[in-house]
């Protein structure tokens, strides 16, 4: 949490500080719709005059209110305004699939699964969640497989996947997958993150952070604060995401002078002293690591070596998952809007229903820097 000069920001402020502005306008309309101070058939602000209360961007505006009138409480009157009305037709019900194979072992599809199944129950949809058998954090490929069997058996609409990484056989399982899915006539909306290494895309629908964007945001932290050899960390196996984040860390490097070297980038077990030893004797002055899970495991091990952070190096993340804030020191990190990419991920599925003809999309959100001790901030 970034410090103040006098105190601590309430929890509740952070929170909210970290909203988007889009779910920040999105939220207050609909808590006005809900609770009652806005009845059937009044009229709303106009985008000017919510522009001007959140400081948002108008086209920030137009999309929350496009959403809520995808929900069916608004309409719009050309030339008049956008008024609460709540649409009277039955919405149709729909089974819809979860296939999160990390869900036991990668913490911010908690949050983006929970939003997922809460539009569901509040839209009359039925939301199936799948056994992995997940040991350790492997996910068993028969299982997974069942699964896929029992979606297609019970006719679900469509299927959020996050495909699979870190696992040895995680290719042929996530391309078995889609391969079944899409034999069924079944959409897939991928979270997080694709099947195929960047630059390739799977020709499907993705909804996630803008990764690139976010290697960029943390790395160029680092550069502020004067690192000139920054390294970047990550695990065998890891998904295309990481690339994204990789690129993102390169053209910050790039764009402050800094040639990034191709050893600069290490592929290997942060919980491994011997491997880290090479790490950092090369002469880090700040690592980048793929994941928070990553950054802690890398300060763990760090600690053991009495190799103090951020004294002798700083170390950042990616995800600002629960326990960031916990670590000692606290970890800076790239803070998810998961409950964003939930309710974006929802909104994408019922588009491809309604029209599967729609061309494939990625879906970026926004990611926020959180700056924290590590970093040396």
């Amino acid at each position: 949490m970034t410090e103040t000069h006098n105190k601590q920001p309430e929890k509740n402020e952070d929170a909210e500080s970290r909203k988007t502005k889009h779910r920040q306008v999105f939220e207050s309309v609909l808590s006005d719709i809900e609770s009652g101070k806005l009845i059937e058939g009044d009229r709303l602000p106009s985008e000017a005059e919510l522009v001007r209360q959140f400081g948002a961007s108008r086209p920030t505006v137009a999309r929350a209110l496009h959403d809520l009138k995808n929900m069916g409480l608004l309409t719009r009157k050309v030339g008049s305004g956008t008024y609460v009305h709540r649409a009277q037709k039955q919405v149709e019900s729909w089974r819809f699939g979860l296939l999160i194979p990390g869900l036991g072992s990668t913490e911010i599809f908690e949050p983006i699964c929970g939003q997922i199944a809460r539009l569901a129950q509040k839209n009359h949809h039925t939301l199936l969640w799948g056994d992995f058998g997940e040991k350790q954090g492997n996910p068993d490929p028969v299982l997974i497989e069942q699964v896929c069997e029992s979606y297609i058996r019970q006719s679900v609409a469509g299927v959020f996947f996050a495909p699979l990484e870190l696992t040895e056989d995680k290719d042929r399982i996530n391309r078995s997958v889609i391969a079944s899915m899409k034999s069924a006539g079944i959409p897939i909306v991928l979270l997080d993150r694709d099947i195929v290494p960047f630059p390739q895309r799977s020709g499907l629908d993705l909804v996630g952070i803008d990764n690139r964007l976010a290697g960029f945001l943390i790395t160029n932290h680092l550069v502020t604060l004067g690192c000139k050899r920054i390294d970047f960390l990550a695990r065998p196996g890891s998904a295309p995401t990481v690339s994204l984040r990789i690129s993102g860390y390169r053209e910050a490097l790039i764009n402050s002078g800094i040639v990034p070297a191709n050893e600069w980038v290490h592929s290997g077990d942060p919980a491994d002293q011997g491997f880290i030893k090479v790490v950092i004797r090369d002469g880090a002055t700040a690592i980048v690591c793929a994941n928070d899970l990553t950054a802690a495991n890398l300060m763990k091990t760090l600690d053991a070596l009495n190799y103090a952070v951020p004294q002798k190096i700083r170390v950042a993340g990616f995800d600002d998952v629960r326990y960031a804030e916990l670590l000692r020191p606290s970890l800076t990190t790239i803070h998810q809007p998961c409950t964003d990419i939930g309710t974006i991920a929802m909104q994408v599925m019922l588009e491809r229903i309604e029209n599967p003809q729609l061309p494939p999309r990625d879906i970026l959100v926004k990611p926020t820097l959180v700056m924290r001790k590590s970093c040396g901030a």
